[in-house]
């Protein structure tokens, strides 16, 4: 029996007017049920928007407004919903992960989206970086190499009406010559060079956001067509999961699994002279201070005034679980009024996430804590790698924690299982 016929057979007797009383209330809760879902969604969008999206410098109206609209929960699997507004990638199949959304954010403001504009995007993931700029622009074309992504973005996509977005099963990185030229193009992977399609089908006058570097080393660059050349700025280092195809089998840097290592972990370098340390990403509220290092010129300042609200930098490296048992961590730091907050990650602290050959996390080290006021001391930990251990995303500094503290001369050092 079906369980709508067992309330039926179940109210058989009563008088008409109390059954039909019954429905209604049935559906009064019912409806202040899905009300009351929708308002706890829209609540964390905003609260989203204004905390991640508009309190780390994202301006323009449109971005903002589609952030606060495109339903994000609707993206991630029904067991990752309670986390769909935090700001952090999460893990959608196929190795691959749905972008975090300041990073979201910050691709669609850089291209500066207009009302009228024709966008291609290469990677269309869950669908969801498609869904924001179709609340912009008027037409988004979206290639995903990967057909399962590329069949249930597809779905989604139309059962929540975006009928601008059109997803095709395919190689990006040869682009969708037939609806070319475009106003603007979205590369949310990251190759080690631009791919020559991708140039030829931006329209005169264009703008393309893309990340491209080694594997770990990937930094967004933006691109302006002019006179059918390329005019490129580099912007802030950025690091995107490994790409699904042969383009990350041929590059020509791979990463040495077997010698795990950091990047600028002594924070001296900025490039591109944007107050951003390169080598680190995901930078927030962190500056590069001259202020009495412990080494060279440098070192890194993580300032948060509010518990609750993010002050980190990250980096990752690939790792063999097989062959490296083990990693020696040593850290300098000094502090300033360094207090802890009631969340797990609101602790200032240098953090080892461990992930496996399908980008699953399998397991996490602590590797130091911080709190209070103290001049520069050194933390030193060895750790254990797990043996089916591939990747790992270390993670520095106040996290959701309040007050002031400075890092420097981070070092790693592997052994061998």
């Amino acid at each position: 029996m079906k369980p709508g016929q067992l309330f039926v057979s179940t109210m058989r007797g009563f008088p008409r007017h109390m059954f039909l009383a019954t429905c209604l209330v049935c559906l009064l809760f019912s409806s202040s049920l899905t009300h009351a879902q929708v308002d706890r969604f829209a609540a964390l969008r905003q609260h989203m928007v204004t905390t991640v999206v508009e309190g780390d410098g994202i301006q323009n109206p449109l971005v903002l407004d589609a952030m606060r609209t495109v339903p994000r929960h609707e993206f991630v699997s029904g067991t990752l919903r309670g986390r769909a507004y935090e700001d952090t990638a999460l893990p959608i199949g196929s190795k691959q992960t749905i972008s975090p959304p300041y990073i979201v954010a910050y691709m669609t403001e850089t291209i500066d989206p207009q009302p009228t504009d024709k966008v291609l995007e290469i990677g269309t993931g869950s669908g969801y970086q498609a869904a924001v700029l179709a609340q912009i622009v008027k037409e988004v074309y979206s290639i995903e190499i990967v057909s399962t992504l590329a069949k249930s973005a597809t779905k989604r996509l139309e059962d929540l009406g975006y009928d601008n977005v059109h997803v095709r099963d395919g190689d990006g990185y040869l682009g969708w010559p037939e609806h070319a030229p475009f106003d603007k193009v979205i590369v949310t992977c990251s190759p080690e060079d631009v791919p020559q399609p991708l140039i030829d089908q931006l329209a005169d006058g264009g703008l393309m956001i893309i990340p491209k570097g080694e594997r770990y080393q990937q930094s967004f660059y933006l691109l302006k067509k002019e006179d059918g050349k390329l005019k490129e700025q580099k912007l802030v280092p950025t690091l995107f999961v490994p790409m699904t195809g042969a383009s990350e089998q041929q590059r020509r840097i791979q990463p040495d699994a077997n010698n795990p290592s950091l990047v600028n972990s002594d924070f001296e370098y900025d490039a591109n002279e944007d107050g951003k340390v390169d080598g680190w990403h995901y930078q927030r509220q962190v500056e590069m201070l001259t202020d009495q290092p412990m080494r060279g010129a440098y070192c890194l300042r993580f300032k948060n005034q509010q518990i609750g609200e993010l002050s980190q930098a990250l980096q990752g490296c690939a790792v063999n679980g097989r062959t490296v048992g083990a990693l020696d961590f040593s850290v300098w730091a000094r502090l300033e009024s360094v207090v802890s907050g009631p969340g797990v990650s609101d602790q200032a602290a240098l953090v080892v996430h461990f992930y496996d050959s399908v980008r699953r996390e399998v397991g996490t080290q602590i590797i130091t804590r911080w709190r209070g006021t103290s001049n520069w001391q050194q933390s030193r930990r060895r750790i254990p790698v797990p043996p089916t251990t591939r990747e790992l995303i270390i993670r520095i500094g106040l996290n959701g924690a309040s007050g002031t503290l400075d890092i420097d001369d981070l070092q790693l050092v592997p052994q061998a299982r």
